[in-house]
């Protein structure tokens, strides 16, 4: 699998070559590709932003450079496309595992916008990490990246990324480790008997109750 991100900033991407993501790049798991749009712009200053038509604050990101770099970096169109924007569908772990299974091209905008004719053109999903706005889709898009690399076959164990929050409409059981005692909290002792069968009906328990707290809403889907 390969991933294509296309940016204006590309040394935002330096956390992604470290900790767990670096070693799956590093072990051929999955490709990381970082392409800086301004490489593409036909101004001789690389300029890659202009006024917006009709007025309104700040730059809007022009067409051409992003055009011309989608096209060489995915000529035929095998990657799905996809735009970090607050406008788009609220990424979720269903989307990580769906995005998993192929080629990713992710365009990150920056100041005001990216100019529509582009995104009509070019890309296939729209996507936001949340209800906000942030100067620049670099740190969505690396959000993304970590995310869809845990649910690639090889980054880590199976059942580590299909056992988290989320993925079976719950939050995570709570997780323990040594010492035994840790301020005068001890570990629940059903997690030190080794009846396996128990622990699974612990760990799902406290799921519901942990969701049913602090999720509330994932509960009434």
């Amino acid at each position: 699998m390969k991933i294509s991100i296309l940016t204006l900033f590309p040394e935002m991407f330096e956390p992604l070559r470290h900790s767990i993501v670096k070693r799956a790049i590093e072990r051929n798991i999955f490709e990381l590709e970082i392409i800086d749009i301004r490489s593409y712009s036909a101004d001789k200053h690389g300029k890659c932003d202009d006024e917006p038509f009709g007025g309104g604050a700040g730059m809007v990101m022009t067409p051409q450079p992003i055009y011309d770099a989608i096209e060489a970096v995915d000529p035929n169109h095998t990657a799905l496309r996809v735009f970090m924007s607050p406008k788009g569908k609220t990424f979720d772990s269903t989307d990580a595992q769906r995005l998993g299974k192929r080629d990713l091209l992710i365009l990150c905008g920056h100041y005001e916008g990216v100019d529509q004719r582009v995104i009509d053109l070019c890309i296939d999903e729209e996507i936001s990490i949340g209800d906000y706005v942030l100067t620049g889709g670099e740190l969505p898009a690396m959000v993304v990246v970590d995310c869809v690399s845990r649910f690639i076959p090889g980054t880590i164990k199976d059942e580590s990324a299909h056992g988290d929050s989320f993925c079976n409409g719950l939050l995570e059981y709570p997780q323990y480790t040594r010492p035994r005692v840790f301020k005068g909290l001890e570990v629940p002792p059903v997690l030190l008997g080794g009846n396996h069968a128990e622990i699974d009906a612990w760990r799902k328990q406290k799921s519901i109750e942990f969701t049913a707290k602090m999720r509330a809403d994932l509960m009434k889907e």
